[in-house]
């Protein structure tokens, strides 16, 4: 009498966890480095160069080097009073805004009550 000898069933092999833990973690470093830490500007300003403290109070007024103005959402002469009522104003000036443009807002600040306003530069030499 001949025996066939039938092999044990097997059990299935359990699904490698190594492979979806590195595509989890290439995810997250691809999300930290991806994500907005800070609030997008309203348009695009160069600061002009200074040498100094480089610390910045937020938030600030901005201004393009076409003379828009612009503080959080508002826009315009409503964005200079915005920033006249939330504290010392911080600006961020385009470094091709005229200066003469640079002083009439200076000059409305001043105007609307604003104690002390401060210029954000960029570093220099």
């Amino acid at each position: 009498m001949t025996r066939l000898l039938v092999p044990a069933p097997r059990r299935p092999r359990p699904e490698p966890v190594v492979p979806m833990i590195n595509v989890v973690f290439l995810l997250l470093i691809f999300f930290l480095m991806t994500a907005e830490i800070a609030p997008p500007q309203p348009f695009p300003v160069a600061p002009p160069v200074a040498s100094g403290d480089m610390s910045e109070p937020a938030p600030a007024l901005f201004v393009s080097a076409d003379g828009q103005i612009a503080f959080g959402a508002e826009r315009g002469s409503d964005a200079l009073a915005a920033a006249t009522r939330a504290g010392p104003v911080t600006l961020r000036a385009d470094a091709a805004l005229p200066a003469t443009e640079l002083a009439g807002i200076l000059a409305r600040l001043g105007a609307l009550g604003a104690g002390s306003v401060a210029l954000v530069t960029a570093g220099g030499g």
